[in-house]
């Protein structure tokens, strides 16, 4: 029997999460859970929901719980912590959802990097956790801070001491944010550069049709490249952040 449509999300998002955090592929989740590959695509995207049986084995794959604690006090997940921005669940619901995330290739010249970000409630703070994402080994997952004077949207990883900071300004009525990423471009070799790019966030479900071609990296001559830039032109033109030098 699967689980209803809510509690499947959650526990996908929370699959996700530990994905990106042990930059783990799919496939060799799948095999250490002994499940199929394509039920995992299937449970991880929503196309159906998970069955107590899946979940239990990739709790042992993972060693982490996925399901809720049923003794959970929603008193305990009230307000996010102070360094966080102290904002209360209700405050940032509305930014709970997936999104499509779009930021220039880094590889190739003129081509937009597109990969999926979701946000969520979970232990009494939003976090995010990315997917979709063609180097699948550095999708990134973390918390999510919304100090209330500024007026923006953090989204930090912290893995380990090493930081990336997405920097969006406040939701538009259309549900999408823009802003920059300030992140590690892997050069030569081992070589890691420090870069600054446009980045844009837009509700999955305002695109018609949502399909697994949004995602990867966009070329010029794909039927959503003029779209994406679009949305990536407006970060400067509309002032959601500045680029100098």
């Amino acid at each position: 029997m699967e689980l209803p449509q809510g509690e499947s999300d959650a526990i996908a998002h929370r699959v996700r999460e530990q994905l990106a955090r042990r930059r783990l592929s799919r496939k060799r989740l799948a095999d250490d859970a002994r499940i199929s590959l394509s039920t995992l695509e299937k449970v991880l995207n929503g196309s159906r929901g998970f069955t107590l049986a899946t979940i239990v084995r990739l709790e042992q794959a993972l060693g982490v719980p996925l399901r809720a604690p049923a003794h959970a006090s929603p008193a305990a997940e009230v307000q996010a912590p102070a360094d966080l921005g102290a904002y209360s669940h209700a405050a940032v619901k509305m930014l709970e959802g997936a999104y499509l995330t779009l930021r220039p290739s880094f590889e190739v010249s003129g081509a937009v990097y597109a990969y999926r970000t979701d946000l969520r409630w979970d232990g009494g703070k939003l976090v995010f956790a990315e997917s979709e994402r063609l180097d699948a080994v550095n999708a990134q997952a973390g918390v999510v801070s919304v100090p209330i004077p500024s007026g923006h949207i953090y989204l930090c990883t912290n893995a380990e001491g090493q930081m990336r900071l997405a920097v969006l300004g406040r939701q538009l009525r259309s549900g999408a944010m823009y802003g920059l990423l300030v992140t590690l471009f892997s050069g030569s070799g081992a070589y890691l550069q420090p870069v600054a790019a446009p980045l844009a966030l837009v509700p999955l479900g305002s695109l018609s049709p949502p399909s697994s071609d949004l995602f990867g990296r966009i070329a010029p001559d794909h039927p959503c490249h003029g779209e994406y830039q679009r949305h990536l032109a407006r970060v400067v033109e509309n002032g959601f952040a500045r680029f100098l030098g």
